[in-house]
This record gives C-alpha cells, structure tokens and sequence, in this order.
C-alpha cells in the first residue's frame, strides 16, 4: 500500500550509502548475505532465549535487501538474474519466519501452546502466500506473453499488504513472538484482501483486452 510513496524516500538515503561498498561487493553479494542473514533471524527465533537476537538480524536483513536494488541502480548492474535471486530470497525468508516463530514459541512453552487456533493460523496464513503469490506470477507472466504494446493498462495495482506493511508485521511478530497468532490472523486477513484487490484488477483488465481483440477482430 505504501511501497510506491516510499521507494524515493528510502532510495534517497540509501544512495548515500552506494560510496561506502568496496568495488568488489556486487549486489548479488549483499543479497546473498541478506538471505543468510534471514535465516540466521528465522533460526535464532526457534532458540528460545534468542528471541531477542532475531529482531536484530531480521532488521539487518531488511536494511541490505533495500540497499542490493538501490547499489545495482546506482551502479548499472541490474540484472534479471540478480531480481531473480532477490525475489526468491525474500520469498524463502517470509515463508520461513511464521514457522520459525511459532516452533519458538513451542520450544519455549511447549505442548500448552500448540492448539488448534495456532495451527490453523500459521497453515492459512501461509496459505494466503502461496495464493498471492501465484497471483502476481500470473499476472507477471501474462505481462511478459504480452508485451508487444497491448498490455499497457496491466499494471501492478497497489494492494492492501505490500513490502513494507509486510516488514512491519514480521518485525511485530520478531518482537512480540508470544502474539504470533493474533498478528498470523491479522496479516491473513490483509493478505487475502490484497489478493482480492489484485483479482479483481487482473480479472478487469484481461476482460478489457479480450473485449478490444474482438473488436480489432
């Protein structure tokens, strides 16, 4: 939702940052280390007593995702490969922190904590990631299909939960593990609202050009 507004803002000052990388870090290094730096956060919250530690390496995690596209922007070494890699980190990672997050609170609390209402909160909230994900890979893959010209008006519409209301919910569930339910359920329900945004967008939009290929025909 506020991922567009934000970009220059956090483009700006992150740009200060691109003299302060030696030559020799590519993008495709910070985001390799931001990955590593993901699961050191998605592990550290399944050690109870490390709680505390993942909220530090998930921060960490979020400061060199941003900085890998600003760097490669800034230095013309954009690449489909290194968007590729960067995707798919993040994918892994936000998959990853649900689950290790509530095995923490297992781990610390044990069999109590693990009831009915926690299960299906982790299960349909990942749930509604592999939905939405499918959403915008279709939408990206007809994009591509379509990309003489005619597709125009099929752009990404802003959602109810992008990037960064995304990274605030997980920093909420690092910081507060003992609400991860309640925070699963709230960001199942965002989820599925910016899913059905995105529906109904595509839905419209491939309507509208079926409805002009039939007349051209």
């Amino acid at each position: 939702m506020f991922d567009v507004p934000l970009r220059r803002v956090k483009d700006t000052y992150l740009l200060s940052l691109v003299p302060l990388v030696p030559k020799f870090v590519s993008p495709n290094h910070i985001t390799f280390l931001a990955f590593l730096v993901g699961v050191l956060a998605c592990v550290s919250a399944m050690i109870p007593g490390l709680a505390f530690a993942s909220v530090y390496f998930w921060l960490f995690n979020r400061f060199l995702d941003n900085l890998d596209g600003v760097l490669a922007r800034a230095r013309r070494q954009a690449t489909d490969l290194g968007g590729f890699f960067d995707l798919l980190s993040d994918f892994v990672i936000y998959s990853c922190i649900p689950i290790s997050i509530a095995y923490g609170q297992y781990a610390d609390h044990g069999v109590k904590w693990f009831n009915l209402s926690s299960f299906l909160a982790i299960t349909i909230l990942e749930a509604t990631f592999h939905v939405n994900n499918f959403v915008l890979f279709y939408w990206a893959a007809i994009s591509a299909k379509k990309a003489e010209g005619e597709l125009t008006s099929l752009t990404m519409k802003p959602a109810l939960i992008e990037g960064f209301e995304s990274g605030v919910i997980f920093t909420l569930m690092f910081v507060w593990p003992q609400q991860i339910v309640v925070m699963s359920w709230m960001m199942s329900v965002g989820v599925g609202i910016g899913t059905l945004q995105r529906i109904i967008a595509l839905a419209s939009s491939l309507d509208n050009l079926e409805f002009r290929k039939n007349n051209k025909d």
